[in-house]
């Protein structure tokens, strides 16, 4: 037969579309074209197909060779494809059985010699892969991140010559094995000493998924606090672990397969970019803020940034995902991370000090403030002095802090509430279920009134400070929300008090 068709995966953010390699032989003058797209990389896959299989002792045919590689309007790029190719030759020229190539896919790029190498994005194929029904073959390097997708059965092999023996029924292929999960320990909030307001704003944002912003001199506990978050939210469900560990895969920066359960968190170097924040590039990859995604995200020295850089924040920050727009392409990736931002009060770092260090003037201070704008401001939940301890509060021989565990023994039940309530955490509550479920007295509505006129707050701080308050008596085991929780709330508008507000 003259024509065969083998499936494989394409990768397109952190999707894997299917695509079908079709293969024709005809006659005329020996050729090989590939159509359908391709990019620089496909296109050079007729070399190093045509070495590979003339390794595995094949026939290359000499004839004219068609590959089509559909749907035609999807880019094509990377060598994952070689695999594929080579199978689709080798069965068009009869030197294949081409029923053997059903149920399968094939994902893998060739080296000369026949051996199969890895490629980026195999966890999103073989999720794809398990939905379609099919098996799924990788090179060795991707089986144990391929096997994370339970509902697939997964096959490795190391050269071309492996793959066409097991096709040919002439031996077994090994399955691909997961990873055995691994416990590590997360940070413990134990080592952290005195900062009883900042722990306790800690626990408030892990219980309702609340943004939060640290302010305080250098080496108060800021970045300390931070790292600290993950050992206190809860654990990620099956499928949130797999999304976030599909967004690694496709990132093009590897998997870490034995942190694979673990929640991320990324915390990149105040002079990244704006592509690098939020994703991009020609071919889109996503950026730290996916990378993040159902984890947290650290940024710290949060004046530093540029602005455009922590503006395209604002967006995902709402909507939980992001989007990248670009000529030949348009990539949607996941963004729900919880955002932990540090900074100081002023230019030097001692604003406030009881030391009386600091050397800014006011003009000073309301210019390194002015770098964050409004907007973003009012989409951080909770503001928080880190204020400097005295050397007898960071004493080692002291009493440590109260454990990770305990506190997320409150964060759970607290979860647990929300989860019952509304199916989510307070910090996704929508316009209709804020008003249903923060409901408040005549007196604390009045109260919330006269905070929002004396502060100048915006509706959209107004429903955020409501969700706070949900959240803190959540923790406190209450239905409805008092007038000390929503007291509490109020305060943590830091930001937006008095000459501290940070202009838009």
């Amino acid at each position: 037969m003259s024509l065969a068709i083998v499936h494989s995966r394409a990768r397109m953010g952190v999707r894997a579309p299917e695509v079908r390699v079709e293969v024709h032989l005809a006659g005329g003058l020996p050729a090989m074209s590939i159509v359908g797209l391709p990019e620089a990389a496909v296109r050079e896959a007729k070399d190093r197909v045509r070495a590979a299989i003339q390794c595995a002792q094949f026939e290359f045919p000499a004839r004219r060779i068609t590959v089509n590689l559909a749907p035609a309007d999807l880019p094509k790029d990377g060598g994952r494809y070689d695999l594929a190719i080579a199978l689709g030759i080798l069965a068009a020229s009869g030197q294949l059985p081409v029923e053997a190539l059903d149920g399968w896919e094939f994902i893998g790029e060739l080296a000369l010699t026949g051996e199969l190498r890895p490629v980026d994005g195999a966890l999103a194929a073989a999720l794809a892969a398990g939905e379609s029904g099919r098996r799924l073959l990788v090179a060795p390097a991707n089986g144990a991140e391929a096997a994370l997708a339970s509902a697939v059965e997964v096959r490795t092999a190391r050269t071309l010559l492996e793959v066409c023996a097991a096709l040919e029924g002439r031996r077994a292929l090994p399955p691909a094995e997961a990873p055995a999960a691994t416990d590590t320990a997360a940070p413990d909030l134990a080592d952290v000493r005195g900062q009883a307001q900042a722990r306790r704003a800690l626990e408030i944002a892990a219980a309702g998924g609340h943004h939060l912003l640290l302010v305080g001199p250098p080496g108060s506990g800021k970045t300390l606090l931070a790292s600290r978050l993950c050992g206190i939210l809860p654990p990620p469900t099956d499928s949130e672990a797999l999304e976030a560990a599909s967004i690694a895969s496709a990132s093009g920066r590897g998997l870490d397969l034995a942190r694979w359960r673990q929640r991320p968190f990324r915390a990149p170097h105040h002079t990244a970019s704006a592509v690098a924040l939020v994703g991009g590039g020609a071919d889109p990859r996503p950026g730290e803020i996916s990378l993040a995604h159902h984890g947290v995200l650290f940024l710290d020295e949060l004046p530093e940034w540029s602005r455009h850089a922590l503006e395209v924040l604002r967006e995902p920050l709402e909507s939980g995902s992001v989007s990248i727009a670009r000529a030949a392409r348009h990539c949607e990736f996941p963004a729900r991370f919880q955002l932990v931002a540090a900074m100081n009060p002023c230019p030097c770092g001692w604003a406030g000090d009881p030391s009386g260090r600091c050397l800014c003037n006011e003009e000073m201070i309301r210019r390194y403030r002015a770098r964050i704008s409004g907007p973003l401001l009012e989409r951080i939940d909770l503001h928080v002095e880190v204020p400097r301890l005295p050397p007898t509060a960071l004493r080692t021989d002291g009493a440590p802090g109260e454990s990770s565990a305990r506190v997320r023994e409150r964060v759970l039940a607290a979860r647990d509430r929300q989860q019952a309530r509304s199916g989510g955490t307070n910090a996704r509550l929508d316009q209709a279920q804020t008003n249903a479920f923060c409901a408040l007295s005549a007196r604390d509505a009045g109260l919330l009134e006269r905070a929002v006129e004396a502060l100048q707050l915006s509706a959209r701080s107004l429903h955020r400070i409501l969700r706070v308050a949900r959240t803190i008596a959540d923790l406190a085991g209450s239905d409805a929300i008092d007038t000390p929780h929503l007291t509490e709330a109020i305060g943590y508008r830091k930001l937006e008090r008095g000459r501290d507000r940070v202009a838009a």
